[in-house]
């Protein structure tokens, strides 16, 4: 069977997964403390909104549950980051141990297999969270259903998930080239609490900065106007799907591009 073969990869990962959800549930209450800590973080964004729309009826032209759907959306956007990519935070540490060379010799995709070692079960809180809150201000809000409208949204946020796991992706992979590369890591999970919110409350610099130098506005904002604002869709919003994969892309091969070109020695 052919390595690059779709089938043969969902079936190793199929194992991979089996084995990484085994270990983590070996472990029971660390498990359900963390996703505890997990569905808390959310709440309390949910609260914070809440809180600020008390005294605020719209913020520049957006009202509460316009805000509450963004929150909503970025929320499920960022699952298949947390779930999926979980192990790029673990790079770093594998790069200067010396340990990451181990991947180099395995017979598939060497950043399929190191993305795949871990999945981290808690980000599905995070998806029910970010559902019922999507579902909760779509009712409010009024928006219509039908299936064209339900096969944009699975396109979209499809979309704006390609786009912070290739922040994170190229942010890890610079522990390829960095000593203390921790901090570009961290920045980057930083920047998408900027996500949840519509990109014209920011200053005309923080817009450009977030459009097309970190493109966090396109991990909820423009990708959530083709549902929410269908009479006022921009460009921007019609062409980010091809934005997305255009990123992961670029960030994969700067990945590979580090990964192979590493010694084993640590950086």
């Amino acid at each position: 069977m052919k390595k690059n073969n779709l089938r043969f990869y969902f079936r190793i990962y199929r194992k991979i997964l089996a084995q990484d959800l085994k270990s983590k549930m070996s472990y029971r209450s660390d498990f359900i403390i963390s996703t505890i800590g997990m569905i808390a973080t959310n709440i309390a964004g949910f609260v914070s909104f809440w809180i600020l729309f008390r005294n605020f009826p719209s913020i520049n032209g957006w009202s509460y549950y316009e805000m509450l759907f963004l929150y909503g959306f970025s929320l499920v956007s960022l699952t298949p980051v947390q779930c999926l990519f979980d192990n790029n935070w673990n790079l770093r540490m594998q790069v200067y141990s010396g340990d990451f060379i181990k991947y180099c010799f395995r017979p598939v995709n060497l950043f399929f297999y190191f993305q795949s070692e871990v999945f981290d079960i808690k980000g599905l809180g995070q998806l029910a969270f970010g559902i019922g809150t999507l579902v909760y201000s779509w009712t409010k809000i009024g928006l219509g259903f039908t299936p064209l409208i339900l096969l944009k949204m699975i396109v979209f946020l499809l979309t704006a998930s390609l786009i912070m796991i290739a922040l994170q992706n190229a942010a890890a992979a610079t522990c390829f080239w960095m000593q203390n590369s921790f901090f570009v890591l961290d920045l980057s999970l930083k920047f998408k609490d900027y996500a949840k919110y519509p990109i014209t409350i920011f200053s005309p610099v923080f817009r450009f900065l977030f459009t097309f130098v970190i493109p966090i506005a396109f991990i909820a904002y423009y990708p959530s106007l083709v549902i929410l604002r269908p009479d006022e869709i921009p460009i921007l919003s019609w062409i980010s799907p091809f934005i997305g994969c255009l990123f992961f892309f670029i960030s994969y091969k700067i990945w590979m591009y580090g990964a192979k070109n590493y010694n084993g020695t640590g950086s």
